[in-house]
């Protein structure tokens, strides 16, 4: 009898879904105070997630969701450039 390996959850910060850790990107707010995705959820920093595809970023921008995870204002720059690498990712 093996039991099944459970799956870490977390929350999209877009949507407020909960789901397993894998179905979700990693957005991370590094040492530097740069921002930028972690595909492989492994970066130094305070992170976020969001689900695959894009419609969840924009949803956490809108509402300041982003702001509030990493406790800094997100730039308009920053905000552009997770969505290009969203959509490379998605």
């Amino acid at each position: 009898m093996s039991a099944e390996k459970r799956q870490p959850q977390r929350t999209c910060v877009g949507c407020r879904e909960t789901k397993d850790k894998s179905e979700l990107v990693r957005i991370v707010r590094t040492p530097e105070g740069t921002v930028e995705t972690d595909p492989s959820g492994r970066k130094n920093g305070r992170g976020a997630y969001v689900c695959a595809g894009g419609e969840c970023l924009k949803k956490a921008l809108k509402k300041g969701a982003l702001d509030a995870a990493f406790r800094m204002k997100i730039t308009e720059e920053d905000a552009e450039r997770l969505t290009e690498e969203m959509k490379r990712l998605g």
